[in-house]
Formats: C-alpha cells, sequence, structure tokens
C-alpha cells in the first residue's frame, strides 16, 4: 500500500487555499535528496512558503513535492521527498498537519554505511491541528 502522506499534504494545501491562507511547509533538510537553500535552514529544518504567486511550477507527487522559488532574489530550484515533510499548516492560524519523522525511511543507500534503516512503527502518526 501507498503511503498516505502525499495525499493528506496535497489535501491540506488544497484546504489552505480554499479558505484564502498562506500554506507552509516544514522540512527537515537533513533528510536525503533534500533541495532548499541551505542559507536558509535553521536547526535541521527549513520552513517554506507555498502560495502559488510565490511559486511557479510546483508538482506534488506521490514521491517529493517539486517547485521553483525566489530566496534573496534568486531564483532556486526546490526539490522536497515527501518523508523530509514534517508539517503542512496555515501561517496565520497554525492549522494543518504534522507528521511522525520516521514514518517514512530514508530512500536505500541514501544514508551513512552505519545507519540502519528506519523502520514505519505501524501505528498512526499524523497529527491534526484543530
Amino acid at each position: 500500500m501507498t503511503p498516505s502522506r502525499p495525499y493528506f499534504i496535497r489535501a491540506v494545501y488544497e484546504w489552505i487555499l480554499d479558505n484564502q491562507l498562506t500554506p507552509y511547509l516544514l522540512v527537515n533538510a537533513s533528510y536525503p535528496l533534500v533541495q532548499v537553500p541551505n542559507e536558509f535552514v535553521s536547526e535541521g529544518k527549513i520552513i517554506l512558503n507555498l502560495t502559488p504567486s510565490a511559486i511557479r511550477n510546483l508538482h506534488m507527487g506521490n514521491d517529493e513535492v517539486e517547485f521553483s522559488a525566489r530566496f534573496g532574489g534568486k531564483a532556486r530550484s526546490l526539490h522536497v521527498p515527501v518523508g523530509s515533510i514534517l508539517a503542512i499548516y496555515a501561517k496565520e492560524n497554525g492549522k494543518g498537519m504534522f507528521f511522525d519523522e520516521d514514518e517514512i525511511p530514508p530512500p536505500d543507500g541514501a544514508g551513512g554505511e552505519d545507519e540502519a534503516p528506519t523502520k514505519p512503527s505501524g501505528k498512526p502518526s499524523l497529527k491534526v491541528v484543530k
């Protein structure tokens, strides 16, 4: 069965936009294959504004979220694996969905040699903020 996280991300994104709010994505920037501007990473995480007017070429797939955005006036292409997404929420009120970091393991071979892959616990890991 495919992971539910990408479906929830897309649904919450649409819900936030339907309510004329600003969708923010909280990303674990140290997750393998994440491509974000490192100069904006704080404590290993980055918050990305997904407002349609602030980004271009948004693709929300089952494995990654990709888009282009401007940082410090410079256009950048971002690649965010779904497993690195910790939350999607509205900037204005914090409502959205928060995910367990260990729900989706990093891709094979992406971690260090001594790292064992993280296995999903099988327990529900969604936290819905009302």
